[in-house]
């Protein structure tokens, strides 16, 4: 049974032969009740200020679940943003080594027709020397031959006029 500093006020006391010194238990019930009214007071103070802290807490727990869940997704972001860059980073690395071989493919097909075509004038040159010198050769040999057949040709046609229908020299027959 709860007892309140109301129910100690008014409680009365039964005498007895030798009675109660009815000051002492009046004075006494009074400090009870007094020391009574102070710790409900106190108590009803601690219970407001535990319902303030248990919501201060609740509003703290729940700021920390937002804050834990706003780390969390920042993370997965941050590790999402991270897999993306690196998987972009990849696909650039690898596209610019396929660029790199077909230019380097490229390169490697024009230094190759370039030195074709240095081998072939090259070959073009040489055949050109081999033509040119078998020409000339072949000039000297005819040119030899005529003097060994005519030798006093040349002589005798610097004193004879020109334009004679009798002249019979290989050169004139040549048309040269």
């Amino acid at each position: 049974m709860k007892i309140s500093p109301i129910d100690i006020r008014h409680k009365q006391f039964g005498r007895g032969l030798w009675g109660l010194n009815e000051e002492e238990v009046i004075e006494f019930i009074q400090q009870v009740a007094h020391e009574m009214e102070s710790l409900i007071l106190e108590r009803n103070s601690l219970r407001d200020s535990i319902r303030e802290k248990d919501l201060a807490l609740t509003d703290m727990r729940e700021r920390d679940r937002v804050l834990q869940s706003t780390i969390h997704t920042a993370g997965q972001m941050s590790e999402k943003i991270r897999a993306d860059a690196e998987r972009e980073a990849k696909l650039v690395v690898a596209d610019a080594q396929q660029k790199a071989e077909i230019i380097t493919r490229d390169s490697r097909d024009s230094l190759k027709k370039i030195y074709q075509e240095i081998s072939d004038l090259k070959r073009t040159r040489l055949q050109f020397e081999a033509n040119l010198k078998a020409l000339a050769q072949a000039h000297l040999t005819l040119l030899e031959q005529g003097e060994r057949l005519m030798p006093n040709f040349a002589l005798t046609q610097s004193s004879e006029p020109a334009n004679k229908s009798n002249d019979l020299s290989p050169l004139s027959a040549s048309g040269a």
